[in-house]
């Protein structure tokens, strides 16, 4: 009987022990990118290293801001190894609350040094950036705005869309528009927007439904949004706005990859990351999402446009990270209006 038992004992211990191993080889990531480019991204890592990957993802409509809220409820005690966030500002709004910690690698190097934090707390990968897309069945090209200024002209009153502006890149996209133009400049805009009877759409993804369908001549979204709306239909096109000599130039909208402090599996984050990080991570995205690499001389399908040719915004990123958090009162009371 007391060898039966001792047999049985052995078991259970096995069990639990191989149940501990295997929690410890692996990495927990939050992630605001939609699931179905990220996804395979993070199953190609777990396969390379055998690291098993247990992601939390937002959704469409709430994009960025859950998993970001879900990551400051948990700062005193961290279940997330790594954020990766559709854009940057986030991530940063967690290293200015002490969320993150500074990591770098050689891969960090292949990255340029605008698209990092200065102490390396968040660190960019393959970007998008704000366009305007429209139909050309309702408003033809030299007729489309130039820049986003242009939006509250009497001519395109009730002709466009954005997004709701409390998430995803159309939050960092209004928040670098104050920290640009200044609050009662930024306010004015928004008003005159409002003025002009704006369409306020769920998400990017329903502004590029709209557009495709007939509902509004243009739109303003993601340059992945783009790509997928002229794969959808030829009616469809994109530009880039504020393009001229001396304009604020289109917003460009790198991933951003942080490590969270203290967190539960640091060094499988750290392998994350550095995964992340490569070139074959952004060929993935380029083909899968129409992203542009940061990565210098990496090779992309035909038809994704360089950063080189993209007169971009300047963006201070610590700055607009405390905007985002000052005007999100005013933003929910202007949608209410």
């Amino acid at each position: 009987m007391n060898k039966i038992l001792s047999i049985f004992s052995l078991i259970f211990l096995s069990i639990i022990y191989s149940g501990c191993k295997n929690r410890n080889n692996e990495v927990i990531v939050y992630c605001s990118v939609d699931q179905i480019f990220s996804e395979p991204v993070l199953k190609d890592f777990e396969q390379q290293t055998g690291i098993k990957v247990r992601p939390v993802y937002d959704t469409e409509e709430t994009k960025s801001t859950g998993v970001l809220n879900r990551l400051i409820a948990e700062k005193d005690n961290p279940q997330c190894d790594v954020f990766w966030s559709g854009d940057p500002l986030r991530n940063n709004v967690l290293r200015l609350k002490g969320i993150t910690t500074p990591y770098i690698s050689n891969q960090t190097e292949l990255i340029p040094r605008y698209f990092r934090a200065n102490d390396n707390q968040w660190i960019g990968f393959s970007a998008r950036a704000r366009v305007l897309i429209f139909n050309k069945k309702l408003i033809t090209m030299d007729s489309l705005p130039g820049s986003i200024l242009d939006l509250i002209k009497p001519k395109y009153r009730g002709k466009f869309a954005m997004a709701n502006p409390l998430f995803g890149t159309t939050t960092f996209h209004v928040a670098v528009l104050f920290t640009y133009l200044g609050e009662e400049q930024a306010r004015q805009l928004l008003n005159n927007l409002k003025t002009n009877d704006i369409v306020i759409a769920t998400s990017n993804g329903d502004v590029k439904k709209r557009v495709i369908q007939g509902e509004v001549a243009f739109g303003i979204a993601d340059s992945d949004d783009a790509f997928e709306a002229k794969k959808e239909s030829r009616d469809v096109d994109y530009i880039f706005l504020d393009q001229q000599k001396n304009g604020i130039g289109s917003l460009i909208i790198p991933n951003a990859v942080s490590l969270i402090k203290n967190s539960p599996h640091n060094e499988n984050g750290k392998k994350l990351i550095d995964y992340l990080l490569t070139r074959e991570t952004e060929i993935k995205l380029a083909k899968s999402c129409a992203q542009m690499p940061l990565i210098k001389d990496t090779e992309v399908p035909s038809g994704i446009p360089s950063l080189d040719d993209i007169l971009p915004m300047k963006v201070d990123y610590d700055q607009t990270s405390q905007t985002l958090e000052k005007t999100q009162t005013w933003i929910k009371e202007w949608l209410e209006k």
